[in-house]
């Protein structure tokens, strides 16, 4: 048994042990169906925090001939596997977290070097039949030997694969030697059975061309089919729930709404942590600072703000990832930063509609910590002026409501170029933030009679308040908005679906620079 080839399995019986486990291992089937194949080479990317390592140790377990881990699969899913006695415990293992080789600047021009000789070191004591391989033999060539001499493939298990992107930002030549190294070691290697990369970004990409091209990616972008092993699942949070005596509905509140090649999934570690502690809360800040955050969402790009205050309000956001280079400096657009905080974990993306979107209460509080700063103008006074805002609509107080209009204009004024409707719309959306409390997210130009209502909010189950239907009116009148919402029969597509319904119209002046608003409860038909 060595440290990089053919370990043990204590990584995993850690896990295995712990009070709270959901059983992945069915991954280890999606793995045996690529064994020896085209798709053999896969880079599966997640953000921390989202059970990497841990999937790594369970197939370091799996497959290592180093260990005889039958008794940790007891009771586990894949024990129904077919494969599942095929390749358990028959193969060579190379496993090693690259980020143990980079633990300083220091390591960056020599790290590649001292993987080769560590894995190498192990080889030698693995393999002795094959004669003391010379000194300074690169990796590569010593497993074309040993594959020579013996047939004997080898599977690759490789956490934070992305760790010199991340770490050694800037350094370019840095980066491409690892490139280069990554693909001599794996491009037409014969002794390759199966290769398993994680990391948080997916491959990198020089224009439209990966580097890697080998390797299939399966990221939060694009799952292809392996979501359901990328976090916890709704029905494995609820099951947790209820064995531990927790709050399924608090959970979801806080840590659902990562939407995955269509399925929800939760933050482990987030929800292993409430469970564990019996509280919720924000366990993001654990291991993330705000300041990770911050250095992105404040860019200079044309519209990146303005995002974030219209998702802050629950608007989403449409994205086009395609371009994003995976990596931390390549920034060209608001999309790319808004991609990489998806890959972070910052923003959950849904391939459907090709939007992002802040996922849950855990990351809004980290998104508050950093526009709560003199960078955001008043963003945060904003926010805070939105409760009393809210209980002003609902006491159809007009006059309050575009009071409170005007101050959150003023806040906000060196954020929003505030000179077209677009603008306006996002100082609705943060005028109406707490509505998060009782309303589902904004529906944004909501099909309805003969026409589109600007925004609209509907209740939450079991929340006695009135579903609000916006109208939004540039260098118009408010009471033309109410007339207009009634002309073209914009409530009546949700009449039959809430009690009660407020009618609200909002309009701006763009030379007075004042705000109007009318607001009436909806009559309806007899």
């Amino acid at each position: 048994m060595g440290i990089y080839v053919n370990m043990g399995d204590a990584s995993f019986e850690m896990s295995r042990n712990s009070d709270i486990y959901v059983d992945k291992s069915m991954l280890i089937a999606q793995m045996n169906r690529a064994y020896r194949t085209e798709r053999r080479f896969l880079c599966v990317s997640r953000p921390r925090r989202f059970g990497k390592s841990m999937a790594a140790n369970m197939l370091a377990a799996y497959y290592s001939r180093g260990c005889d881990s039958g008794r940790l699969f007891s009771g586990l899913a894949i024990e129904g596997e077919e494969s599942f006695p095929v390749h358990l415990n028959r193969h060579n293992v190379i496993r090693w977290d690259v980020q143990r080789f980079l633990e300083s600047k220091s390591g960056y021009d020599r790290f590649i070097d001292d993987i080769e000789r560590m894995v190498i070191r192990d080889l030698k004591r693995e393999f002795p039949e094959c004669g003391d391989f010379p000194e300074g033999s690169r990796l590569k060539s010593v497993l074309d030997e040993i594959y020579g001499q013996t047939g004997q493939g080898f599977v690759f298990i490789i956490d934070e694969w992305d760790c010199v992107f991340r770490m050694a930002k800037e350094q370019k030549e840095v980066q491409k030697a690892y490139l280069d190294f990554l693909r001599g070691l794996f491009k037409g290697a014969e002794y390759v059975e199966l290769a398993y990369m994680t990391g948080i970004l997916p491959i990198k990409k020089y224009g439209e061309h990966s580097a890697l091209n080998i390797f299939d990616e399966y990221s939060m972008t694009d799952p292809k089919g392996l979501e359901e092993y990328f976090g916890f699942t709704e029905k494995e949070v609820l099951g947790q729930c209820e064995k531990q005596g927790v709050d399924y509905g608090e959970m979801e509140r806080w840590y659902d709404g990562y939407l995955i090649g269509g399925s929800h999934i939760y933050n482990p570690k987030s929800v292993a942590d409430a469970l564990t502690w019996k509280r919720f809360r924000s366990y993001w800040t654990g291991t993330e600072t705000y300041e990770a955050l911050k250095v992105y969402i404040e860019r200079d790009f044309d519209g990146l703000k303005e995002a974030v205050v219209e998702m802050l309000g629950g608007r989403p956001c449409r994205i086009r990832p395609e371009k994003f280079q995976n990596d931390m400096t390549t920034f060209g657009t608001k999309d790319d930063v808004l991609t990489l905080l998806v890959h972070l974990g910052y923003l959950s993306y849904d391939g459907e509609s090709g939007e992002v979107f802040i996922p849950n209460l855990e990351i809004t509080q980290e998104f508050l910590n950093v526009v709560d700063s003199p960078s955001w103008g008043g963003l945060t006074d904003a926010l805070n002026r939105s409760e009393e805002l809210l209980r002003s609509t609902w006491a159809l107080d007009g006059e309050a409501v575009a009071a409170g209009m005007s101050a959150i204009h003023g806040e906000t004024a060196s954020l929003l170029k505030y000179n077209n409707e677009n603008s306006l719309t996002c100082t609705v959306l943060m005028a109406y933030y707490s509505a998060k409390a009782y309303y589902m997210n904004p529906v944004m130009e909501l099909p309805s009679g003969k026409g589109y209502a600007d925004v609209v909010y509907l209740p939450k189950r079991d929340t006695a308040r009135p579903a609000l239907v916006v109208e939004l009116k540039w260098n118009k009148s408010a009471r033309g908005a109410i007339v207009q919402i009634k002309d073209r029969q914009y409530a009546s597509w949700i009449q039959g679906y809430t009690g009660d319904i407020l009618l609200v119209g909002i309009a701006y002046d763009k030379k007075s620079k004042e705000h109007a608003c009318a607001i009436e409860a909806w009559k309806k038909e007899e």
